[in-house]
């Protein structure tokens, strides 16, 4: 099924040093542009990720030290990529968890100011196990019958993911075939910030969703406790959820 698009669907995957959103760094990141006329536009980049890759993770995906020795860093390629990015909206595997704030936290470690809060997310692996429950391999068995070959090399995998969710939708006819509702569909959780640290209550309050104040109003612990907000300030968080914590202690302040 083609894909029902008002503006450009990029699917993209990265490769990376290890799963920590926070302090690993890309070293492969491939992008297929679907545009709304259905023609496609492929970029992949290798990233010196300016640190040594851990073994276990080169075994995974292939990529090691000397494949990315000479290739540009993140800095380097951070504007390029964001501009692939402009405009657009994005859809992965898995993305919502991993790709997308692991991306972020790049964009943000680079100063380039990429707003995320007007892109609408798909992630094909949260449709997936919806509706099955399986991994990447056996999801591209299922609904595309094809085996998917070069697993954990970005190019294959981010293709793989396309063709996964055309054919989701040809198989679902109850799944919409919109950008807005798959991106509704697919988020596992309300977040406020790409980690899921912060999430929305059903009256659009946000909420700790972890520690010791989890399920209390942010807000409410900021005046009870300031020093919590210090405390996340300084600690290993995500660069996007201190600006949302950022953002909700200015806005009190301004009441």
């Amino acid at each position: 099924m083609k894909l029902n698009l008002s503006r450009p669907l990029v699917f993209f995957d990265l490769e990376t040093t290890g799963i920590n959103i926070v302090t690993d760094r890309i070293v492969e990141i491939a992008l297929l542009k679907i545009m709304p006329n259905g023609s496609e536009h492929s970029h992949t980049y290798r990233v010196n990720p300016q640190m040594p890759i851990p073994k276990q993770a080169s075994e995974i995906h292939g990529i090691y030290d000397a494949d990315v020795a000479d290739k540009p860093t993140f800095a380097e390629l951070a504007q390029e990529i964001a501009q692939h990015l402009q405009g657009c909206d994005v859809a992965g595997y898995n993305s919502n968890k991993f790709d997308i704030p692991l991306l972020a936290e790049e964009f943000a470690r680079v100063s380039v100011d990429f707003d995320w809060t007007k892109v609408k997310a798909i992630d094909v692996h949260v449709l997936f196990l919806k509706k099955e429950a399986r991994t990447l391999a056996a999801a591209y068995q299922f609904y595309c019958n094809k085996d998917l070959l070069n697993a954990h090399s970005a190019d294959a995998d981010t293709l793989a993911t396309y063709e996964v969710l055309k054919a989701q939708l040809d198989r679902y006819p109850d799944v919409e075939n919109s950008v807005k509702f798959l991106s509704e569909f697919t988020a596992q959780n309300s977040n406020a910030d790409f980690a899921g640290r912060i999430i929305f209550n059903d009256k659009k309050q946000e909420l700790f969703n972890f520690g010791k104040y989890k399920g209390h109003i942010v807000s409410e612990v900021f005046r009870k406790d300031p020093n919590y907000y210090a405390w996340m300030m300084q600690g290993e968080f995500h660069s996007n959820t201190k600006q949302v914590i950022t953002a909700i202690k200015l806005r009190e302040l301004g009441k």
